[in-house]
């Protein structure tokens, strides 16, 4: 599965983790829907099964080359770096584009998750047994994408359970990572509040002020972060390993109900929904940037009437085409590939 790239394919491949990484913070949207359509999903759970004791043997054992060879870490380091720096880049310009274009935004990740289900089923075995791991797949994601929001619960082992669970966004496609943190009830506190005050600790530390040092909310923001960053690792390593094992032996059953997941994700991104903002003590809550705090959302059908209606319209024609002329270039690379 490992394999040596130039550096225009590296690049590439660091914005496949950016677009992955974006994905990952928006809920509804799910990082292993992107991997699975940018087709670097088997490499990416082969890759994170490599972490295993026998790589830490050669890294404890000073065999660095092999280490990095071993675990296809080129590979790692590129995606995850693209998935990284997306929390300070695009997740920033998504942040506004949804607050600012809320309806046209949802309508083009409508389209793309359309898109991504005829990518995928497109030339599929539909066999009676993978159509019924499809519809297992369906009800499962649209039962997650009915379920109530818990209350934001900062307890460190918690928050370490939430960095295992959310994760899954990136090694199940069609499941939320950013939707299921919804549900736990602390979307806001891990990547918004924390990841706030992680930003703001690194320009504070490259600006030579150490005086969050001192500051008590601070070092509890920077142990939360870095707790659910620790939570992720185990989390997908875990994942990756059951994943792995699943995909080898069944590996038809799991892309049916992969494409399920993924069609049930589709009620929570539908366009035309209002939010349902949390509140406490009848008080509207609000996090450290100054937004309402979203607890879920109430979905409605659409006014046809209405020129932003068929605008969006528009929008979920865009978002579908992307996909389509992602097809169009999977097809050219192949045949580029075996022309070669």
């Amino acid at each position: 599965m490992s394999r040596k790239r130039s550096f225009i394919d590296k690049v590439f491949l660091f914005f496949k983790g950016l677009s992955m990484g974006a994905a990952n913070k928006v809920p509804g949207v799910s990082g292993g829907t992107v991997a699975f359509v940018l087709d670097f999903y088997e490499e990416l759970i082969y890759s994170f099964q490599k972490i295993n004791l026998k790589a830490f043997k050669l890294l404890f054992n000073g065999r660095f080359k092999s280490f990095f060879q071993y675990t296809n870490a080129s590979f790692l380091l590129t995606v995850m770096g693209g998935s990284m720096f997306s929390y300070f880049s695009v997740s920033i310009l998504l942040d506004y584009l949804i607050r600012n274009y809320e309806l046209y935004v949802w309508s083009a990740f409508f389209g793309m998750i359309l898109g991504s289900v005829y990518y995928i089923a497109k030339g599929f075995n539909w066999s009676k047994k993978n159509i019924l791991a499809t519809i297992v797949g369906v009800t499962i994601g649209v039962s997650i994408s009915l379920l109530n929001p818990a209350k934001e619960n900062s307890n460190l082992w918690f928050v370490f359970f939430c960095g295992m669970v959310g994760v899954s966004g990136m090694t199940l496609p069609g499941l939320s990572g950013s939707f299921i943190l919804i549900l736990m009830g602390n979307y806001v506190l891990l990547l918004v509040d924390s990841v706030t005050m992680l930003y703001k600790t690194i320009t504070d530390i490259f600006s030579g002020n150490w005086d969050f040092l001192k500051d008590s909310a601070r070092i509890k923001y920077l142990k939360i972060i870095a707790t659910f960053t620790a939570g992720s690792a185990f989390g997908l390593v875990v994942t990756s390993h059951i994943l792995g094992y699943v995909l080898k032996r069944w590996n038809q059953i799991v892309t049916a109900i992969i494409i399920g997941f993924i069609t049930g994700s589709l009620g929570i991104v539908w366009p035309w929904k209002k939010e349902i903002y949390k509140r406490e003590n009848g008080q509207l809550l609000h996090d450290f940037n100054g937004d309402k705090i979203i607890e879920n959302y109430e979905r409605f059908v659409p006014d046809i009437s209405a020129v932003q209606t068929w605008i969006a319209a528009v929008f979920i024609l865009i978002g579908f085409g992307l996909l389509l002329l992602l097809d169009v270039y999977a097809k050219r690379n192949k045949k580029l590939n075996n022309e070669a």
